[in-house]
């Protein structure tokens, strides 16, 4: 099938290559042009204009947004609305707020346009491993856009599913996300207490590489913990300020609303905005945790 992605940064471009190794045909546009030069030197085609996008695509028409979560989406929505038609698919992959899709999935939808979300989860490893991805919208759309999913995922029969009517999607990567922070928490902390224990003078890449392979702890975010402790595990050139790109805020907001207790995610979430007052391991093993798993920046310890 025929792609319109807007939007190549880390995600978009290896997405779209991931649908060309497949077969599919995409159309490249991002606001810099580089960007799509080198989209195109891999085999797309790139769109200098939203409306040149449109003009590429074949009915039912299918753009994919893959911008940051926010103005972005609405600015990009603004834009590429007046140029399709009833049928057409608006997809968006990014960390929206699930409460932002179902206003803007009423918005195309008085348009006669399908809106789709999908909650995507797999960072800058996601071109080689594929892409979990938590996908909410009518049945007519999800249908059409099955073989890009595919494609995307690390299995045509797992890694994704349609959870559900529009938002269900991010909302789904939305309680992930908040999930994700208190995992990592966990790591973090107890790897703060094996360095605290001077007195055993313990290797910590080792025992990430033994906790690995048949520990009950072990995970792919395990896995990246143990390679990010690979060249240095003092990491003496990251500050311990860890960021949050809003989901694990969403999620702990959604659990008050819901009277549902989440102590750790909550908990994480607190930490996170804690470390931009204080110096410690934990949180310069979570910002290189980070760093591994979605190409996120950290700071530099001298910032």
């Amino acid at each position: 099938m025929k792609i319109g992605m807007i939007g190549l940064g880390k995600m978009g471009a290896n997405m779209s290559r991931r649908l060309m190794n497949d077969g599919h045909e995409v159309v490249g546009f991002d606001l810099d042009e580089k960007a799509v030069q080198e989209l195109e030197s891999d085999g797309a085609d790139g769109a200098t204009a939203l409306d040149v996008l449109v003009g590429q695509l074949d009915p039912p028409r299918v753009c994919w947004m893959m911008v940051p979560a926010g103005e972005a989406v609405d600015a990009t929505i603004n834009e590429v609305l007046p140029h399709l038609n009833a049928g057409d698919i608006l997809v968006d992959g990014g960390n929206s707020n699930y409460k932002d899709t179902l206003r803007r999935a009423d918005r195309a939808k008085e348009a006669g346009m399908h809106y789709v979300d999908v909650g995507t989860s797999g960072g800058v490893w996601g071109l080689k491993e594929g892409y979990s991805m938590m996908v909410g919208g009518p049945d007519e759309a999800i249908n059409h856009l099955r073989p890009a999913f595919e494609t995307l995922a690390p299995g045509p029969d797992k890694g994704w599913g349609h959870m559900g009517a529009v938002g269900s999607g991010h909302f789904v990567k939305m309680v992930h996300n908040g999930i994700e922070y208190g995992v990592m928490q966990a790591y973090a902390e107890g790897f703060d207490i094996l360095q605290a224990k001077e007195e055993f003078d313990l290797d910590l890449k080792d025992v990430a590489e033994t906790w690995r392979f048949g520990s009950v702890i072990r995970s792919w975010l395990l896995d990246l913990t143990a390679r990010a402790l690979d060249d240095d595990p003092d990491l003496p050139d990251i500050a311990p300020w860890v960021d949050d790109s809003g989901e694990g805020r969403w999620t702990v907001k959604e659990a008050i609303d819901l009277d549902v207790p989440a102590p750790v995610i909550t908990d994480a979430l607190i930490s996170r905005l804690d470390s931009r007052a204080e110096n410690s391991y934990t949180h310069k093993l979570l910002a290189a945790m980070r760093n591994q798993f979605g190409g996120h920046d950290v700071k530099a310890s001298d910032e």
